[in-house]
């Protein structure tokens, strides 16, 4: 997954013209931190996602989607263990709720369906 993301920031920076320099210097950040990005030795800030996201004119969904789909895997996996609430647990109904809505979001991502999760 992160080898995907590695790729898409560098077709990503190609296609928008920039040196791995320009971007750099965009993020404060040095070249070497582009480059370790691009082959996947390394992920984004949060803040250096948003940032790309701008520099290209990408919803900052669109840079992680590989990120996002490996995220709900392990949730999906987590979510079927998860351990019961005390027995007097106020907040049931919320819980629940909770819990069905993203069991419902972590099915429509396995299908694609990025935009919603």
């Amino acid at each position: 997954m992160k080898n995907d993301l590695a790729l898409d920031l560098k077709v990503t920076r190609r296609k928008s013209g920039l040196t791995q320099a320009d971007c750099a210097h965009l993020l404060s950040i040095d070249r070497a931190g582009i480059s370790r990005m691009e082959r996947g030795d390394r992920l984004p800030t949060v803040s250096e996602a948003c940032r790309l996201s701008l520099i290209y004119d990408r919803p900052l969904d669109s840079l992680l989607v590989a990120e996002k789909l490996l995220a709900a895997r392990e949730l999906g996996g987590r979510l079927s263990s998860l351990p019961m609430p005390p027995v007097r647990w106020i907040s049931t109904f919320n819980r629940q709720h909770t819990l069905t809505s993203l069991s419902e979001r972590l099915i429509r991502t396995e299908y694609g369906d990025f935009g919603t999760v």
